[in-house]
């Protein structure tokens, strides 16, 4: 297949774009490279994938309609389109909520127009967990999602409402995939695992938010681009859930993260953020039965590789900034 894949920068982007590559399609990506974290992150990840001869990168805004029209139609024809560039973070959209708009859900505008344009048929968009907000666990396909806490949340629900209006209208075949707090090495610096384990590699204090008990439905890079690749096949229009179907809490990540990296973590608590939820967890009932998925990577494994990956990459990594 030829696929149009955007963030293939960003982590889950790379690791995505990595499987595709290697099971032989063709993938032209495109990121915009922005400082919404350390840069060098998203560089590092794509030097990963230059190599391949079957990978053709661009820098794209894809919030910008005529650059995306004009990078779209000069690598025409695809079969598919994978739209996994977003900003992402919920506390940092109630500091900037506009940029989620534009990205998240302009972005996504802007790509199923050029779909319907070009006729290409298959869109995959990366959607969050964050919808479900305070909902009743295990998280539901078919639960109400118009509540959301965050500027991050809402910003996907307008994402996922645009994709059904065009299945509705143009017939466009659309899956969008609910990620549950996705983990993993080369992972994002503002997110709770990579920020355990710099900190306690580093001993420098953990920053965490709330008294730790809150509970994470998470969910290995690698499950997740497995999951997203499977998303390719027609489906109509479909919403699932992409989740590690085992919730821990944040105080068993740290302990685990203690026992690999052989040092405690030094505390310091922080009140629990408006817009963060106490609990996820994924029901993935859809996810086994239209894609054959369920997650392979356990926690405690995922951990293991996370750390590794650090520790292999210290050097460079322990300067990476964090939000």
């Amino acid at each position: 297949m030829r696929i149009f894949l955007t963030g293939c920068a960003g982590f889950i982007g790379a690791k995505t774009a990595e499987l595709l590559l290697k099971e032989g399609h063709e993938v032209i990506g495109v990121d915009n490279l922005n400082d919404a974290y350390d840069p060098t992150l998203k560089r590092w990840r794509l030097q990963q994938l230059l190599p391949y001869p079957n990978f053709h990168f661009e820098t794209l805004d894809i919030s910008e309609w005529e650059p995306t029209r004009v990078v779209f139609t000069d690598h025409m024809p695809y079969d598919a389109v994978i739209n996994l560039a977003a900003r992402a973070g919920v506390r940092q959209s109630v500091e900037n909520p506009w940029v989620y708009i534009a990205t998240n859900t302009t972005g996504a505008l802007n790509l199923l127009e050029l779909c319907r344009q070009h006729g290409v048929q298959k869109y995959v968009l990366a959607s969050t967990s964050s919808l479900y907000g305070n909902n009743e666990r295990p998280f539901r396909e078919d639960q109400p999602t118009d509540r959301p806490l965050s500027p991050y949340a809402s910003s996907k629900k307008g994402a996922e409402t645009l994709c059904y209006t065009y299945h509705h209208l143009y017939g466009l075949d659309i899956t969008v995939l609910r990620y549950f707090t996705v983990y993993g090495p080369a992972g994002r610096p503002d997110m709770s695992i990579f920020r355990f384990i710099r900190w306690i590699a580093e001993d420098e204090p953990i920053q965490l938010f709330g008294d730790g008990l809150q509970e994470r439905d998470f969910t290995y890079v690698d499950d997740i681009a497995r999951g997203t690749v499977a998303a390719l096949k027609p489906l109509g229009y479909e919403i699932i859930n992409l989740g590690g179907d085992r919730p821990v809490s944040l105080r068993w990540i740290i302990q685990k993260l203690e026992e690999y990296l052989g040092k405690p973590a030094r505390w310091n608590q922080q009140p629990m953020h408006p817009a963060d939820v106490k609990a996820t967890w994924a029901d993935i009932t859809k996810a086994r039965t239209l894609l054959g998925w369920e997650p392979q990577i356990s926690v405690e494994e995922g951990l293991k590789r996370s750390v590794e990956w650090y520790l292999e990459n210290r050097s460079w990594a322990k300067e990476i900034v964090l939000p």
